[in-house]
């Protein structure tokens, strides 16, 4: 049984509340650590330590805290084998997938950002009119970054790296579902010679650990990726306080396919929108919106391809999908098959529970499940199901793809293929979105920004985004 414990300046301390919770292994439904329901202390100590580094870290230079973020990169690079087993066993996903997404994603976000930090315009002099106004952006100070479980080094790395790239200190909170990549980063950061206080990692649980630091008054700004819900009751909590906020919330992504695209490439990449990672990332395509002419040929060869697929074992180098993060949650998923059913849907493949022998007998796991014959209206195809579930939509025509694509109250990401790249572009620019792919799916230039519309959440991450984000202007005029 393994014991997590809270990172607080640059040391690894049990919570002060000794309160602990379990952790299980979705493949195996086994607890396997204990991880610390922090309360406000504890969140009060990391603050703390973080007011002590603040200054220093801030006066740090660009380039010195560039060589320290590179170091951290190396160190996980140097580790990924290891890393992807841990993310594995935290989530569920088969480890080929963490060995070449999820870790070396953690990777390139500390080098992207070590990097860009350089080339970015901390200081900009303007001048005319008789005077000069020299824009300078200075570190926030304390700032609070909350990570997901689909994705947890991932997501919890692209919030952090821009942080302490711009002279910030962190209260970081993973996930109480998938803790132990961010808490083995605390080992990471030591190596690296991370100044003490600079990052700071309390674990526990949203209602207690979230919640101390979204209402905390030090602490500057909140970035945070997960559910919509949650972001309502954090803007609640932070927004009276003035707190800048950053909130990558959840979709519900229209897949739009028209029948003049490129069919073996778009087919083999749905596959991987609709179902990688058990279809638990926000990015997944969830409504394939197929125009009608080839409707009947996508689903017949898409129900084909997706049977072919392997639930089984994480550890497998063979699996495909693995065990989805909790027992609750695949219960709600495959309640969604079963609303999806009284709907009026028909289920064209999976929708079960999927016993595996062996030392994954009680984990859970579930068949990708493709649906079709709902209203657009229904509650399936309007609510965020977060699982390896999909449903089929005919269109028969541009103003009805987009507006099939518009009809739910989210806007975070959606595709569109086609070989008219002019039709493609057309309807690209009508989707209510922050991100749209042509003639792909989860193709990233760090560069860029991220982040949705409408219930998908506020603001952008990313590039400059970031940097921005994590800092504040100051404009200073002089007078010739």
């Amino acid at each position: 049984m393994e014991t997590i414990a809270n990172y607080i300046n640059g040391e690894f301390v049990p919570s002060n509340s000794g309160s602990y919770m379990d952790v299980f292994e979705p493949a195996t439904g086994q607890v396997y650590a204990q991880v610390p329901d922090s309360k406000k202390d504890d969140v009060e100590s990391a603050v703390q330590a973080g007011s002590d580094a603040f200054e220093s870290w801030s006066k740090t230079s660009p380039v010195d805290r560039s060589q320290i973020m590179h170091r951290i990169a190396d160190g996980l690079e140097n580790r990924l084998a290891e890393f992807a087993k841990y993310e594995s066993r935290d989530t569920g996903k088969p480890v080929s997938l963490a060995t070449h997404v999820d870790i070396p994603r953690a990777v390139s976000n500390f080098r992207f950002f070590a990097n860009h930090l350089l080339t970015f315009d901390l200081k900009t002099v303007l001048d005319g009119n008789g005077s000069t106004n020299r824009i300078v952006r200075y570190p926030l100070g304390i700032v609070g970054c909350i990570s997901p479980w689909n994705l947890p080094l991932y997501l919890f790395t692209w919030k952090i790296a821009p942080a302490l790239a711009t002279g910030n200190c962190v209260i970081g909170k993973p996930s109480e579902l998938t803790p132990f990549t961010a808490f083995k980063m605390g080992e990471i950061c030591q190596e690296a010679g991370l100044p003490d206080g600079v990052l700071n990692i309390v674990h526990g649980s949203g209602q207690n650990t979230g919640s101390a630091i979204t209402t905390h008054p030090d602490i500057k700004a909140i970035s945070f990726t997960g559910g919509t819900k949650t972001g309502e009751i954090i803007s609640q909590s932070a927004a009276p306080q003035f707190k800048k906020l950053s909130l990558e919330l959840g979709g519900k992504n229209p897949n739009i396919i028209f029948a003049d695209c490129e069919f073996n490439e778009m087919l083999e990449t749905t596959l991987k929108s609709s179902f990688s990672n058990q279809g638990e990332i926000c990015l997944c395509g969830s409504r394939i919106l197929v125009e009608d002419s080839l409707f009947e040929r996508f689903r017949d060869a898409f129900v084909e391809k997706t049977n072919l697929l392997k639930v089984g074992d994480p550890n497998d180098d063979n699996t495909d999908l693995g065990a989805l993060i909790s027992k609750d949650h695949l219960e709600k998923v495959l309640g969604f098959v079963a609303l999806a059913e009284k709907e009026g849907g028909t289920v064209l493949t999976g929708g079960k529970k999927i016993p595996i022998n062996g030392r994954c007998e009680n984990g859970n796991f579930m068949e990708p499940t493709i649906v079709e014959g709902l209203g657009i209206d229904s509650r399936t195809n309007q609510e965020e199901i977060f699982g390896p579930v999909v449903t089929l939509v005919p269109f028969s025509s541009e103003e009805e793809a987009v507006s099939i694509a518009n009809s739910t109250d989210y806007g975070l990401a959606a595709t569109v293929w086609s070989s008219d790249l002019d039709k493609a572009h057309r309807v690209a620019d009508r989707i209510d979105s922050g991100i749209v792919w042509i003639n792909c799916w989860m193709v990233r230039d760090l560069r860029t920004p991220f982040g949705g519309m409408k219930n998908s959440g506020v603001g952008r991450e990313g590039g400059d985004e970031a940097l921005r984000f994590f800092t504040e202007q100051k404009n200073i005029c002089v007078s010739y």
